[in-house]
């Protein structure tokens, strides 16, 4: 059997482990986990570790990959995961053949367009997403990914040092710097442990304090944040955002809305803000715009702010890719042909009954959270403190994988659950019950205490 890697062991202990933003995976969940694959993945897994730079929320990896199809990820080992994370990429699951033929086809027809041309792809697609956004949003900026501000803290904007700079996350800023300036964080509009929050709909003091700050430092050009907030599912009030837009407005701040992760139906809207009522000035969109085939992003705005002319903005090589633009154009009509909003809406009232049963069942969940196809389980050590139970999580992680169920971990004892929009209904009833398999298995088994220096 192949040892695990160098890294993974050294990282165990201090402050290398990242578990406030994802899965705990330098921990010994991990290494235990790592050390019971087979001896073909265990060599894939090493060959990895050796070539790649490590990244604390990614090496030591889970699994070696032979394929992805629609709802599941199949291991060179035989083991297949139900995909509920997918790095919310796979509004269309994997593999999708409508995006895959027409990527195909764009790739013999004109698989480049150097900067300075424009081809009807492009253009279709530009159009497409215009007529997407409400309003007057109607001017669109291409990217190959997406990555004086105010943010809120815990908030994920990308991985990049610009994005991590505007970001709220400090495991992304540990050891980094010097950043970009200018950025201020406030507290975010959490719910079940925000530190103004007092109870359904009572989460306006967020949205007041952030007219304290604009007032407070002068100069603020834009306010930037998820309608909803993908890694730990936060839902705010309708009347928080909407604060949030006429303090926007009031004091001439742009309002830009983190789109990447939750547009595209799944909260059973095309954009997540429009279950607030809220139009903002920016709207950015990535992840799955390429289908979960190509790493595409656009950036969308209104036709006012078209003022750049004479600057360099969004200079990229790859700036009006004919395959990202192929898989959006792809992606969007699929959305539309197979009726995955409403679908996404009429699961997510299902998984709302299905896990609130089973939080009746677990005294393990604090909270459940969500909205059409984005849930959370928050767990916890007891309901009275709801001290997060970083070590549930990471034992319920490795259970479900062994179960065939894939999932993200977030703030460390959050598990997030975020499947393709056209999964099928058996599919998520069979994720459900590994998810309850799992809770009830944790509970009766005894603790296994980690010990970190």
């Amino acid at each position: 059997m192949t040892s695990m890697p160098v890294q993974g062991r050294d990282l165990l202990h201090g402050s290398g482990r990242a578990d406030s933003e994802g899965d705990i995976n330098l921990g010994e969940g991990r290494a235990r986990w790592w050390a019971g694959q087979s001896d073909g993945v265990q060599a894939g897994l090493a060959e990895d570790s050796r070539y790649f730079l490590h990244q604390a929320l990614s090496t030591p990896c889970l699994d070696l990959l032979e394929s992805a199809q629609g709802s599941w990820l199949t291991s060179v080992s035989g083991a297949r995961y139900l995909d509920f994370h997918g790095n919310s990429v796979h509004q269309l699951g994997h593999g999708h053949p409508k995006v895959v033929a027409a990527v195909q086809q764009q790739l013999a027809d004109l698989p480049f367009a150097p900067r300075r041309y424009t081809h009807q792809v492009a253009i279709d697609c530009a159009r497409t997403l215009a007529e997407l956004a409400p309003g007057d949003l109607n001017r669109v900026l291409f990217a190959p990914g997406g990555s004086e501000v105010v943010s809120l803290w815990d908030a994920f904007h990308g991985a990049s040092l610009d994005a991590i700079s505007v970001g709220g996350e400090a495991c992304f800023r540990a050891g980094m710097g010097p950043l970009m300036a200018g950025v201020e964080r406030i507290p975010p509009p959490t719910r079940y442990r925000g530190v103004w929050y007092r109870g359904e709909g009572d989460d306006l003091h967020y949205a007041d304090y952030l007219e304290y700050v604009i007032e407070k430092e002068g100069g603020v050009g834009a306010f930037i944040a998820e309608p909803i907030r993908n890694t730990d599912v936060q839902v705010p009030s309708r009347a928080y955002w909407q604060r949030v837009r006429e303090i926007c407005d009031r004091h001439k701040v742009l309002l830009i809305v983190d789109e990447i992760p939750n547009a595209l139906g799944r909260t059973g809207h095309w954009f997540s803000f429009e279950e607030f009522g809220i139009e903002p000035d920016i709207i950015c969109l990535g992840k799955g715009l390429g289908g979960g085939v190509v790493p595409f992003a656009a950036l969308i705005t209104r036709d006012r702010f078209n003022q750049a002319a004479a600057i360099s903005l969004g200079h990229y090589t790859h700036e009006k890719s004919p395959i990202g633009c192929a898989a959006a154009l792809a992606t969007i009509s699929t959305i539309r042909e197979e009726g995955l909003l409403a679908k996404a809406q009429e699961d997510g009232r299902f998984i709302a009954r299905e896990l609130a049963a089973i939080a009746e069942r677990h005294t393990l969940i604090g909270q459940v959270r969500g909205i059409g196809l984005l849930w959370a389980l928050d767990l916890v050590v007891d309901h009275q403190s709801r001290t997060r139970n970083s070590q549930a999580a990471e034992r319920l992680l490795y259970r479900c994988l062994e179960l065939g169920l894939s999932f993200k971990v977030s703030q460390g004892n959050v598990i997030q659950l975020s499947p393709p929009l056209n999964i099928a209904r058996a599919d998520l009833v069979r994720a459900i019950t590994i998810l309850d398999r799992a809770l009830s298995e944790i509970a009766l088994s005894p603790k296994q205490e980690h010990h970190h220096d």
